[in-house]
């Protein structure tokens, strides 16, 4: 059973952007070598907070995760972590956002990500986070949902993701018809407005919710 261990009652910001109230970010629980990388953690987290966009994140406070979760409540804005108890002590939870839920798994973790956001932004990360991010393109693709996805390709980080999936077109197993859609972005001040740019194109009610994962 999912444990929710607190929740904060606050006034949240309206959000200015339509359609998007909540934005679910993926990243690295390290901080990675380049320091452009937190730079733009920190530049997205006060971007949601100033446009009353809340976040959804791992619930950690390590790494760019911590980053953009401080940044995030630094400014304001609304934060809430979704985590497993197995990786609360080893991703430090985070215990100041204003939402915190414990689940039993990665499973359910990932479901209610999926189910409180309205977008998706992968910032820089490692296995866990290129999981969470091609398993969004994955459902995007079979028309499991039409939620704005960002790659924020900070420094080029995701050059090589990108270039695999120009590989996997050529070779035809990503088909026509079956084309992996997402907005790629070079700079954190670029992502909220490409996603405001993708959202009239998602009819809130739209949305579907994942029944199987």
């Amino acid at each position: 059973m999912t444990k929710k261990t607190r929740t904060k009652t606050i006034n949240r910001p309206t959000s200015s952007i339509s359609g998007i109230d909540n934005v679910c970010v993926y990243c690295g629980s390290g901080s990675g070598k380049n320091p452009l990388y937190a730079a733009a953690a920190q530049r997205f987290g006060r971007d949601l907070a100033e446009a009353g966009v809340g976040l959804v994140y791992g619930g950690g406070g390590l790494g760019l995760m911590g980053e953009v979760a401080r940044s995030v409540l630094t400014n304001k804005g609304h934060v809430t972590g979704i985590i497993p108890s197995f990786l609360s002590e080893k991703e430090r939870m985070l215990h100041e956002v204003q939402e915190l839920i414990v689940t039993e798994d990665m499973h359910q973790r990932k479901r209610m990500m999926f189910e409180r956001s309205d977008a998706f932004v992968a910032l820089p990360g490692g296995v866990g986070t290129l999981e969470e991010l091609v398993e969004q393109l994955t459902w995007s693709q079979l028309g499991r949902h039409n939620k704005p996805i960002v790659l924020a390709n900070i420094d080029g980080f995701w050059n090589p993701l990108c270039a695999l999936l120009d590989h996997m077109r050529e070779q035809t197993f990503i088909r026509e018809g079956m084309y992996v859609r997402f907005i790629t972005v070079g700079r954190a001040e670029d992502i909220l407005p490409a996603i405001a740019a993708a959202a009239p194109e998602r009819p809130k009610e739209a949305a579907a919710v994942i029944e199987h994962m």
